[in-house]
């Protein structure tokens, strides 16, 4: 695969895994906190959808899971995203000239 097909092909992971309304509430509340409980309050999904909703989020490189205790804690990879797509995550979040 050519470098800008990879590049294409990842841009399309993290576009498909933003345009879900529960993904993109859980991406907004992260980068608003910083990170998010693997259920946090006012989310109202079962269980098993939730996990899932992560699950796409981590492998698209928009979340880190990290465990503390018997908790799981997701953190926005935000640098990440910004190098490489520059301004992507603020656009998509409605941030600006952030």
């Amino acid at each position: 695969m050519h470098a800008d097909d990879a590049q294409d092909a990842e841009l399309a992971l993290v576009l498909h895994a933003l345009g879900d309304p529960v993904r993109l509430a859980l991406v907004r509340r992260m980068a608003a906190d910083g990170e998010s409980a693997c259920s946090p309050d006012g989310v109202d999904v079962p269980r098993s959808t939730l996990s899932n909703h992560w699950r796409i989020l981590r492998e698209a490189g928009i979340t880190t899971t990290r465990r503390a205790g018997k908790a799981r804690i997701m953190t926005l990879r935000r640098a990440d995203l910004d190098t490489r797509f520059p301004g992507l995550l603020a656009a998509v979040l409605g941030e600006g000239g952030r």
